[in-house]
């Protein structure tokens, strides 16, 4: 009697499936050993396969996700050191401004008056044009029309681009020509109102007097003759005055050249005794 090589039962010559598995019979001699191992190592090969393939997918699945999970715990470390970088570098776009103005100061006695007026008492000189020579932008200067309107065809070419630095890196988009850096105009501020203030004139101290704040959210071209109209000062966090992308507050340019990061919680009223340089206020610490 032979045995079917798949499930070892018996069967006869004359069947060519087995009665018992099904298996194809003929292709074999009846019996073989041989043919039976290969069926079964056949059987077995299928089923090995699948079970690699499975766990392949598996295997895939787990570092895709394993790989979304590095992503979302490292994210959040890298954005908060690109926007460290960021800090670091609009902290030091307003230490140069300082050095400028200081500069400046130092050649003409004087600090350069936040607005020139024409004859018709109108603002025509921005001091942001004034510095350019103490700011490595020489040529931009001397290229300027000083007869002619900032907005002027002469003088817009002058425009764009951006000098480097007045621009914040967390707020200004390349291609920007608006300014992140403005000043506090009135007739007791650091730069004055029209007319160029010397540095006795600071009665109140120039570590109590702000010269340069951040205003992200005014879009002022560069050039433009326009800062914050001391009058209409808030605090700092208005978008209309003082503000920054920085979270929490924004960076301040002190007149004695230290560059301070203000919070948007300091107390409007001594942010607002912080303008003048000879209210004779008595400040808190800030």
């Amino acid at each position: 009697m032979a045995t079917c090589p798949s499930c070892a039962e018996n069967v006869t010559a004359k069947d060519n499936f087995c009665p018992f598995c099904g298996e194809k019979l003929k292709q074999w001699k009846i019996g073989d050993p041989v043919a039976a191992s290969e069926t079964r190592s056949k059987s077995g090969g299928s089923s090995s396969s699948m079970t690699t393939a499975i766990i392949a997918v598996a295997a895939c699945a787990v570092m895709f996700f394993g790989i979304l999970i590095l992503i979302a715990i490292l994210l959040p470390a890298v954005q908060q050191a690109r926007e460290a970088a960021r800090r670091t570098q609009c902290k030091s776009n307003l230490k140069q401004i300082g050095l400028a103005l200081h500069n400046y100061h130092d050649t003409f006695k004087l600090f350069p008056a936040a607005h020139l007026n024409d004859l018709e008492g109108e603002p025509k000189l921005s001091w942001r044009v004034s510095i350019l020579p103490f700011l490595g932008e020489a040529g931009r200067y001397n290229a300027y029309h000083f007869d002619d309107a900032w907005d002027s065809p002469l003088n817009s070419g002058l425009l764009n681009p951006l000098p480097v630095n007045y621009g914040c890196p967390s707020h200004t988009p390349p291609g920007s020509t608006s300014t992140a850096y403005v000043t506090i105009t009135g007739s007791n501020t650091a730069l004055g109102d029209g007319k160029c203030v010397p540095l006795r004139d600071f009665n109140d101290g120039t570590s109590n007097t702000l010269m340069i704040v951040e205003g992200c959210g005014l879009n002022i071209p560069w050039m433009k003759p326009q800062d914050i109209d001391a009058a209409t000062v808030k605090g700092v966090g208005d978008p209309n005055g003082t503000s920054s992308k920085h979270t929490g507050g924004a960076y301040v340019l002190m007149s004695d050249g230290a560059v301070r990061f203000i919070s948007n919680n300091i107390d409007p009223k001594v942010y607002q005794s912080l303008i003048t340089r000879d209210g004779g206020e008595q400040l808190p610490g800030f």
